[in-house]
């Protein structure tokens, strides 16, 4: 497992990961990569721990996804499983896990001061916060072919992965009110949600 994990995680941070691993006797599968999730923790029905990764996300933002499901086991462990998922006891228990990896031997310098900030309260997806997910994205290997929703220019029209259109329109305090062209229902996008712009 140690020597899997080599392969998707920081150095410096594979034996701890490995011990919380150990530890909490949870099960790690490395799976495809999924559109709507990162990753995710369930009970299974002989009391073992389940967690998946998605292998394509890059090693900081997998450190990130891996710590956030063991946040999940470990609370549910400690408070019950009637807390709500991202509620504050599993926000306690994931800074609590991640204390450990916030340090220049695990993230780059760069990265340091936006993942202190995002811990001070985390949200349930690294990908809400979109000055983290943008920061992160900069280490991902595959060059990036799609486009964030920032980035495109006013009125613009753009596709998601499910092939849906929509044309992009103003930004209201944090997102931008983009108009899905087939229903003329107007949807709220994150700044860092990634598109394939059409024209």
């Amino acid at each position: 497992m140690s020597t899997t994990l080599q392969k998707y995680l920081p150095e410096r941070a594979v034996e701890p990961c490995f011990e919380l691993i150990k530890t909490h006797g949870v099960h790690l599968k490395i799976v495809n990569h999924r559109v709507t999730r990162h990753g995710d923790y369930r009970r299974m029905p002989g009391g073992t721990h389940m967690i998946t990764v998605n292998a394509s996300l890059n090693k900081y933002r997998f450190l990130i996804t891996l710590v956030h499901e063991i946040a999940h086991l470990v609370a549910f462990e400690r408070y019950g499983r009637l807390i709500k998922p991202h509620g504050e006891e599993w926000k306690r228990t994931f800074q609590h896990l991640m204390v450990p990896f916030i340090r220049p031997e695990v993230f780059p310098n760069q990265l340091l001061p936006i993942i202190a900030n995002h811990f001070k309260n985390p949200k349930a997806s690294s990908s809400t916060d979109a000055r983290l997910s943008i920061a992160l994205k900069a280490f991902d290997v595959e060059e990036r072919l799609s486009s964030y929703v920032y980035e495109i220019p006013y009125g613009s029209v753009f596709r998601l992965y499910n092939g849906k259109l929509f044309k992009k329109g103003n930004k209201k305090v944090k997102r931008y009110e983009c108009v899905e062209l087939a229903t003329g229902r107007m949807y709220l996008f994150q700044p860092n949600a990634e598109v394939e712009l059409v024209n």
